[in-house]
């Protein structure tokens, strides 16, 4: 546990608990103090965990889709630990794959309730509880497609950027209880999500998910690959009383990509008048030396 915890004494409720982020965020709740009821489908994964933190984690078996088990692991943190203060909606994967012109109802609509309906649900079940606490903080997991293009497939990213929206309404709506909603942003991190999305088997995206973690630095601006660990932090501090004064916002964790285009940020991309052209920026820089002379 850290010296001084920052979240001594809270109880927390995380969703997507078994692996990934939900996984680097359960571990970073209990070294900063609090007790937390890890909920997930993946019963080994998530029994293991409770194993390791024996009076500390609860595991709660739950499919967030199905919202008898979301409420019923949401109302575990106040039967077993005495009440709820955090709740960490992070359950989610890939969902439907489909573009504009292949669009797919049934993925759509599956894809919305695993990563949008679940967070506003899930809210709903967390609130009373807080109240009963004089306030909680609520945490979503969004995404960098929910801010640009190019990052996820459709369904996927119009739902994060729904995350976006639900937090800031419904913070709106909350905060004369003392509770906040925020919302944490991931960028490229290295997770079992890619490998899911593509339909492998756990172990299998296990495996891919090391691979990017080995080879996505160089796609970031800070020169490393994004780490489950690093926006566990960002959940810990929105969690925390020491973003008290924080709500109906995000923070994005993303190592700069959406900072802007690659070439304003990497000195061997060109700009877009180079990529027209069809130079490299030595090549412009060298054109421009010559016109000098």
């Amino acid at each position: 546990m850290a010296m001084n915890p920052l979240l001594d004494g809270k109880v927390a409720v995380v969703t997507g608990a078994a692996s990934g982020i939900g996984l680097a965020t359960v571990e970073r709740f209990v070294e900063e103090g609090a007790r937390v009821v890890a909920a997930d489908f993946r019963e080994d994964a998530g029994r293991a965990l409770a194993e390791r933190f024996p009076g500390v984690v609860r595991f709660e078996r739950c499919d967030v889709t199905r919202l008898d088990e979301l409420r019923a692991a949401i109302d575990a943190a106040a039967m077993h630990f005495g009440g709820l203060d955090i709740l960490f909606s992070n359950a989610g994967h890939g969902g439907s794959q489909a573009g504009v012109e292949s669009f797919d109802a049934q993925g759509w609509d599956d894809t919305f309730a695993l990563l949008l309906r679940a967070i506003a649900a899930g809210a709903s079940y967390a609130v009373p509880h807080m109240k009963r606490r004089g306030g909680g903080a609520i945490v979503n997991t969004s995404s960098i497609s929910a801010l640009q293009a190019g990052y996820a497939p459709l369904a996927y990213s119009v739902a994060k950027a729904g995350v976006l929206h639900y937090t800031r309404v419904a913070a709106a709506e909350l905060s004369a209880h003392r509770i906040r909603i925020n919302a944490v942003v991931p960028g490229f991190i290295a997770t079992g999500i890619f490998g899911h999305s593509l339909g492998l088997g756990e172990d299998d995206a296990r495996q891919l998910a090391a691979k990017v973690a080995e080879r996505s630095g160089a796609a970031n601006p800070i020169g490393r690959s994004g780490r489950p660990r690093d926006i566990a932090d960002a959940v810990v501090y929105l969690s925390s009383d020491a973003a008290g004064f924080v709500t109906g916002t995000h923070i994005t964790v993303d190592g700069g990509i959406t900072m802007g285009p690659r070439h304003s940020w990497d000195p061997e991309t060109p700009g877009p008048i180079g990529q027209a052209l069809g130079l490299t920026r030595a090549e412009i820089e060298a054109r421009r030396a010559a016109a000098k002379r």
